[in-house]
């Protein structure tokens, strides 16, 4: 599942990111929801989440719910 639909993703959620300084080159990061930061229900990019280590990014996929 892509992570492009607010409602699709809650804290707790195992998920991949990219960072934004991670943008061309596409690498994910690996971890887990702690806050979700973007408002609108959808994004095309994918939805800016926070994890627990504190890192800010886009959700590409989600691994496990």
């Amino acid at each position: 599942m892509d992570g492009t639909v607010r409602a699709d993703i809650k804290p707790g959620m195992l998920v991949n990111i990219v960072l934004k300084k991670d943008q061309r080159s596409g690498e994910l990061t690996e971890g887990i929801v702690k806050r979700i930061l973007t408002s609108a229900p959808k994004h095309h990019r994918g939805i800016k989440v926070m994890l627990d280590d504190g890192q800010v990014g886009r959700v590409q996929e989600i691994i496990e719910d």
